[in-house]
């Protein structure tokens, strides 16, 4: 019977899709999915990778574009020429908003995030993204 018991902690997965917390040294929980989650959702909204690299300078970092854009109320500029209901854009990048929170106590359970994609829960404004502000995502020194 093989060994089960191994487990394997190293960072695994595409740089600009990883958790902060990787790159701090702590404790990696479910949240860490939850971040992911959050970057995948502004990929879906925008059409657009994580980072990338032709496309304008303040579009770069799409986290930080999806943060702009709701920070100066100009959401539509995230779904380009799509017709799409500028709530329905809003909701979903609260909701990945609040999963990019810096802290992972600061972001909801996967459970919540349904429940907010679902219009089940209200989704309060998220608070100012320190991570994205402070370092880009996929920032390596």
């Amino acid at each position: 019977m093989p060994n089960q018991s191994k487990t394997y902690t190293g960072i695994r997965g595409t740089r600009e899709y990883v958790a902060p917390e990787w790159h701090q040294n702590l404790l990696i929980t479910v949240k860490a999915d939850v971040y992911i989650f959050g970057i995948m959702l502004f990929d879906i909204i925008c059409c657009q990778r994580s980072v990338e690299a032709n496309v304008p300078k303040n579009e770069a970092v799409l986290a930080h574009w999806v943060y702009d854009c709701f920070n100066t109320n100009e959401v539509k500029k995230l779904v380009q020429n799509e017709q799409v209901e500028k709530s329905k854009v809003e909701r979903m990048v609260k909701v990945g908003l609040w999963c990019t929170q810096d802290e992972p106590s600061s972001r909801p359970s996967m459970k919540k995030v349904i429940m907010m994609l679902e219009r089940s829960v209200n989704i309060p404004d998220p608070p100012l993204l320190y991570l994205i502000c402070k370092f880009p995502i996929g920032y390596s020194s």
